[in-house]
């Protein structure tokens, strides 16, 4: 009797200990992302105590050392290579997955799943390098210069699928079987059953995977900055060069002082309030499933 209190009381001490572990990993985790966001705004601040955020849109252009701080033509590049990289690998993501859950045989599954494991590990440089070689030299002979938008888009699209394809899979395969017996028991066809009943209930998993990855999109600096120009222009289509705000910061931060570098800090500081704003509708989604 002593012996099972000791170890029922040895089991809820470590089971404590562990939480508590966790507990203080979790509030490091925080810390640290604070502290980063508390320095990036702490650099920022100088311009923006003497440029109004709304200068950093309208002004005349992109000359940090002429005093014009236009940051929109970075903004809408950046934004128009995200979207569309999520756009295009998002459908091929739940495509790809619905073909592992539905359509493969098991061994097929597996062997596919292995290879959006090892495209997953593929470091980004890899991609541009790729990109640079064999992407923008393909558009450019249909369209010059070949570095673009739609180049960035591909190339980010190709890195962001293998997760895509990990989200969307895991999404359906926690589908609960009485959906699917039942939707069997109705006489749905495969298709049917996949259309209606699958991807439905497993859209809240796939749409904060799709959310998640817009952010990791947005974040990319070396495979844009390899096929996408890097001029800084609104693009008026999508053959078009464009710089993002990632690749003006990797290119410049080197040989910037004064307000170009805090300038550069606050294009950092606006990733950072967007990655924000995406994580925040990602919780919302899964406020709504757990609700549900």
């Amino acid at each position: 009797m002593t012996s099972s209190r000791r170890s029922t009381s040895s089991r809820w001490g470590s089971d404590a200990l562990l939480l508590w572990g966790l507990r203080g990993t979790a509030l490091v985790s925080a810390a640290i992302v604070l502290l980063i966001l508390g320095f990036v705004a702490q650099e920022s601040f100088p311009l923006l105590r003497t440029v109004s955020p709304l200068r950093l849109l309208t002004d005349r252009s992109w000359n940090p050392l002429e005093g014009a701080y236009n940051l929109a033509p970075m903004l809408v590049g950046t934004l128009l290579v995200a979207v569309g990289a999520v756009v295009l690998s998002a459908p091929l993501g739940i495509a790809s997955a619905v073909f592992c859950n539905f359509y493969a045989p098991p061994l097929v599954a597996r062997s596919y799943r292995a290879i959006i494991e090892l495209l997953a590990g593929i470091p980004s440089v890899v991609y541009g390098l790729w990109g640079l070689t064999v992407v923008v030299p393909l558009l450019g002979r249909i369209h010059p210069p070949g570095a673009s938008v739609l180049a960035g888009i591909l190339i980010l699209a190709l890195m962001i699928l293998p997760t895509m394809v990990v989200v969307a899979d895991a999404s359906l395969t926690r589908v609960p079987p009485e959906y699917l017996q039942g939707a069997a028991a109705l006489g749905f066809s495969r298709w049917t059953t996949v259309w209606a009943v699958a991807i439905p209930a497993a859209r809240r998993g796939i749409l904060t995977g799709a959310l998640l990855q817009t952010g990791r999109a947005l974040g990319e600096t070396m495979a844009v900055l390899m096929v996408c120009g890097n001029v800084v222009q609104v693009p008026l289509s999508l053959t078009q060069p464009v710089r993002t705000l990632t690749a003006n910061i990797a290119l410049e931060m080197a040989y910037a002082m004064g307000n170009h570098r805090s300038a550069l800090f606050t294009s950092g500081l606006v990733l950072f309030l967007m990655i924000f704003v995406l994580i925040g509708c990602a919780e919302l989604v899964n406020r709504e499933r757990s609700h549900a």
